[in-house]
């Protein structure tokens, strides 16, 4: 049974919301002002949450920044239904990391199927980035001459705007000494939020997408030239060689002279049964 939690100072509200919640077959939780909240959310990690923005003590805005800072409640899902309909509000809530904004009066199925959206779509993206790696969604590498540059990849991700301006940064600059502020500073956000938003949606940070970009690049000219791994190492990224060497060891589980030496092997052994096919036909 999937746990929610209800944020809201106005009783009458409160006691509609939890009782249609609990109709829908929903264990519920409440709570009436934002201190008690955000204990509760870190006590009981509901797998989702409503709340009003307007409070006592702090409002709904404090909640969720509070929320996405903490590593054990930053990917629970967040719900808005509030009075605020201003649409500076609802701006500034989905720049902080709201799931989806309700305005009040708002109706039970109006309610109910935010909730289930909110529910499927993180569920969905937890199999997504459980189920595929990196390699799966990255695409392989092309042919490269030897003097050429690592080509510009382009990633497949579940269709949302944040991310796709967050990787399409790191797309263009992974070859620069780039870090996850410079990522943050660009997109105009804290880095605190950019951590929790890219954790939140794929489980990963933002310094492991930098390295995945980087070691694909690395893949691709190790394979497809025979620049020496010096070279390779500062086109990617890497002023230090022995960086490049231990975090190719930590993605690969093996050196590039020998990943490089195994893949050519493979590529020479899929050749000749290419070859071999093609003659027997």
């Amino acid at each position: 049974m999937k746990k929610i939690l209800v944020i809201d100072s106005e009783l009458e509200t409160k006691n509609f919301f939890v009782e249609c919640l609990e109709t829908a077959g929903y264990c519920v939780l409440k709570a009436d002002n934002g201190l008690i909240s955000i204990q509760q959310a870190q006590a009981e990690l509901p797998d989702l949450i409503i709340s009003e923005i307007s409070l006592t003590e702090i409002d709904g805005y404090s909640i969720l920044s509070s929320l996405r800072q903490n590593p054990s409640t930053a990917m629970i899902p967040l719900i808005f239904v509030t009075n605020k309909i201003a649409r500076s509000e609802v701006r500034r809530a989905m720049e902080l990391g709201a799931d989806d904004y309700i305005t009040k009066p708002c109706t039970v199925n109006e309610l109910l199927n935010a909730i289930s959206a909110c529910l499927t779509k993180r569920a969905f993206l937890q199999r997504y980035y459980t189920t595929y790696s990196a390699s799966q969604f990255l695409p392989l590498a092309q042919p490269l001459l030897a003097d050429s540059t690592p080509p510009k990849s382009q990633p497949k991700f579940p269709p949302d705007s944040l991310l796709s301006k967050v990787f399409s940064f790191i797309e263009h600059n992974y070859e620069q000494q780039i870090t996850l502020a410079d990522v943050a500073i660009a997109l105009g956000y804290s880095s605190t939020y950019l951590t929790n938003l890219v954790r939140r949606q794929t489980g990963r940070t933002v310094q492991n997408w930098i390295i995945e970009y980087r070691m694909r690049a690395a893949c691709n000219l190790l394979l497809n030239t025979d620049e020496k791994i010096e070279a390779i190492a500062a086109k990617v990224g890497y002023q230090n060689v022995t960086h490049f060497f231990r975090q190719f060891r930590q993605h690969q589980g093996t050196t590039p002279h020998t990943w490089k030496a195994q893949q050519r092997r493979q590529q020479t052994k899929n050749d000749n049964k290419t070859t071999t096919a093609f003659c027997k036909a």
